[in-house]
């Protein structure tokens, strides 16, 4: 039997070239006519851009990807030694750019959609213990305005159980004083309302008096609630590089990220006695199989104190 990819004719590197530039062009105006966010479609930019240059290699232009042309190109990934987590995410971008030329009318189905996701080793995500939190946080001093910044950046953090990307995206309006509550938007320009915490709150309030007047001195207007030291808007970097400084002062050890400050507020939460489904919203996840990994984080926390307490265990 003949594939699709195989019936036609090769064609000129030119005509690849153009062929594939056109498919990633109408990939990028579908991603932005539904308001994709812009991390999102510069990952699946790099991911099409680096198919486009493969499938350009075998001569081939999109109206002649098969199933087969997909799966031996996933198949390279692994052989290759990337991740999992990697090749599931480049298959998405692939399903994604199949689904704009469909949607066109440019090809009759789309070839990703008959490929499996890779499998993804099972991880449960780094959480601190309530102490260690406390002993972060706490131990961040409250004098400096980088200080009284990176206070009430990862009190929110904590509080709210924030994305790193969704931290530096806060406007000043976002934060409800009266309220005691937070407006976020998360993936996919979801806006949700999240309680905030007294002492996230006050660290808050504490920056925003004593140390955001002084970081935008000779800088431009803006209503970004986090500001760098020259004013600007802090990168997710900024973020992860904040919080390693910190954790290496307080003599914490290592491997805590801005995300296992997520992971813990909602690990925190179901140890308290939190729905499950009221997590679920406060995390803002699409669907509640993404929080249930925390009842896992839970389950296993119990095996091990069980292990280390039973005597016959």
């Amino acid at each position: 039997m003949t594939t699709q990819a195989q019936a036609a004719p090769r064609a000129e590197p030119a005509e690849r070239y153009e062929a594939w530039a056109r498919a990633a062009a109408l990939l990028e105006e579908d991603l932005r006519r539904r308001d994709a966010a812009p991390r999102t479609r510069r990952a699946y930019g790099a991911d099409v851009g680096q198919f486009a240059r493969w499938a350009s290699d075998q001569g081939l232009v999109p109206a002649q990807i098969d199933a087969k042309a997909v799966r031996r190109y996933v198949a390279g990934l692994s052989e290759r030694g990337i991740a999992a987590s990697s090749s599931a995410r480049k298959l998405a971008a692939l399903r994604a750019l199949f689904a704009s030329q469909r949607e066109h009318g440019l090809i009759a189905q789309n070839p990703a959609d008959l490929i499996s996701t890779p499998r993804r080793a099972s991880h449960l995500p780094r959480v601190l213990s309530a102490r260690e939190a406390a002993g972060l946080l706490d131990g961040i001093a409250a004098s400096a305005p980088l200080e009284l910044r990176d206070r009430a950046m990862f009190e929110l953090a904590y509080a709210c159980g924030l994305r790193a990307e969704e931290l530096v995206s806060l406007r000043l309006a976002d934060v409800d004083f009266d309220g005691e509550q937070l407006r976020v938007e998360g993936k996919g320009r979801k806006t949700r309302f999240v309680p905030v915490g007294e002492q996230a709150m006050a660290a808050v309030h504490a920056y925003l008096e004593r140390a955001r007047p002084a970081l935008t001195q000779g800088a431009g207007a803006t209503d970004t609630l986090l500001l760098s030291k020259t004013g600007r808007t802090l990168g997710t970097g900024d973020v992860r590089r904040r919080l390693r400084a910190w954790i290496r002062r307080v003599g914490m050890g290592d491997g805590a990220t801005p995300h296992a400050l997520r992971h813990s507020f909602a690990t925190h939460l179901l140890d308290g006695g939190a729905d499950l489904r009221a997590i679920q919203e406060l995390l803002g996840h699409a669907s509640v199989s993404s929080t249930q990994i925390y009842t896992r984080v839970e389950s296993a926390r119990l095996r091990s104190a069980y292990t280390r307490s039973h005597p016959r265990a």
